[in-house]
């Protein structure tokens, strides 16, 4: 009885989240990237989701992922990225820097970097560790950030990522503000990645 009770209690938990929860809204679609919004099961600030397709493998996604410290070349609005601890080349624990429009105070955070390569589907994480490290006094540390992707391989060979995103930027940013703009920066990342990622395609020989 006690079991059937727990798991009847886990259920009504899900759904009272679920019901919360608003439907994805298509906010941006160009370049065959989709960028989609949905209000979230608490708080005020949007959720985020980008589905796009990558001309790529899993091994370049997956190396550009670990390559850290360049991640200035297309992450939108990064600063500086540095690794702070490699537990593997699948787990990753970095810290970060984002610039933001003047007179927002720029951002930091710490994230730890997980893949999971499967046979369907390639899964990786990327959660903030906010008290990881203390804080720095010229910045605001995010109290927390989750994006999550879902990578499948398409018959056209190309990788198909289903990315999803939250965050709480912490401080005093207005959440109309966030809201407004949510858009941009993934949009613009996932641009530069692929173009990335293009440019590392070994040409054709005849």
């Amino acid at each position: 009885m006690k079991k059937i009770f727990f798991i009847l209690s886990l259920f009504l938990l899900w759904y009272t989240q679920a019901i919360g929860q608003g439907k994805w809204e298509l906010k941006k679609d160009e370049d065959g990237i989709a960028v989609y919004t949905r209000k979230p099961a608490k708080g005020n600030l949007k959720e985020l989701r980008v589905v796009c397709e990558l001309e790529a493998t899993k091994t370049q996604l997956i190396n550009t992922l670990q390559n850290i410290g360049d991640y200035n070349s297309w992450v939108y609005s990064n600063k500086k990225s540095e690794i702070i601890k490699t537990v593997n080349p699948m787990n990753i624990i970095y810290y970060s820097q984002s610039r933001l429009p003047w007179p927002i105070k720029d951002r930091d955070l710490i994230v730890q970097l997980t893949i999971a390569p499967g046979q369907d589907a390639l899964n990786i994480q990327a959660k903030s560790l906010p008290d990881y490290l203390p804080k720095e006094k010229d910045y605001v540390r995010v109290p927390y950030s989750l994006a999550v992707w879902k990578v499948t391989q398409t018959p056209a060979n190309k990788l198909k990522v289903d990315y999803t995103f939250s965050v709480d930027p912490g401080g005093s940013i207005p959440s109309w503000l966030v809201n407004a703009t949510i858009t941009v920066g993934p949009y613009n990342s996932f641009y530069k990645l692929r173009e990335i990622l293009r440019a590392q395609k070994s040409p054709v020989i005849n």
